[in-house]
């Protein structure tokens, strides 16, 4: 694949989702009751997640917000940003962050299907004999499936734009845990 094809896709991707978006949350307005603004927040639910992982000359700690807005008890859509610390003793560390677009599909209450799309800035640098620096964006598209049980998700998900050779996860297939309160 081309340099130029492989810059369109996430640009297409990202074009498309606005699309439905629009369509779908402009639909969802067109009605003839006059809803207050506190309605909107009732709709609203906030969440994210911790990580710290500490081992043998190994540390990585995120942070990761999302928010969501739940269009109706099947469809929710919201934001995300993240923020990653990762330091290899004797080799590099480095810092990621970002954001998402997310989209949420309940089509019975215990199935959650879901499509992120993130965008993250990733910035490596060598430490001591290791003299070397690479900063670059990641793009993802991550599909994914989980059990629902009340305000909590396990799942698993999938980048289906992995590049082995240039991205920020050594690995396409990721498990989850979301929580949204």
């Amino acid at each position: 694949m081309t340099k130029k094809h492989a810059l369109g896709i996430p640009n297409l991707i990202l074009t498309a989702l606005f699309v439905f978006f629009s369509i779908t949350l402009s639909a969802q307005n067109q009605s003839t009751d006059f809803k207050s603004s506190n309605d909107f927040w009732q709709n609203v639910q906030f969440g994210g997640g911790l990580g710290l992982s500490f081992g043998s000359g190994y540390t990585d700690i995120s942070v990761v917000p999302s928010a969501i807005y739940n269009v109706n008890q099947y469809f929710a859509v919201g934001l995300g940003a993240q923020y990653t610390y990762v330091k290899v003793k004797d080799s590099h560390n480095s810092n990621l962050y970002g954001g998402s677009l997310i989209t949420l599909f309940n089509p019975i209450p215990e199935i959650q299907l879901s499509a992120e799309l993130e965008q993250l800035r990733v910035n490596v640098k060598g430490i001591g004999n290791n003299d070397f620096s690479n900063n670059f964006w990641n793009t993802g598209l991550f599909l994914g499936a989980g059990y629902r049980n009340g305000n909590v998700t396990i799942g698993a998900r999938y980048n289906v734009l992995h590049d082995d050779n240039k991205s920020a996860y050594s690995d396409a297939f990721m498990p989850f845990v979301r929580f949204y309160f």
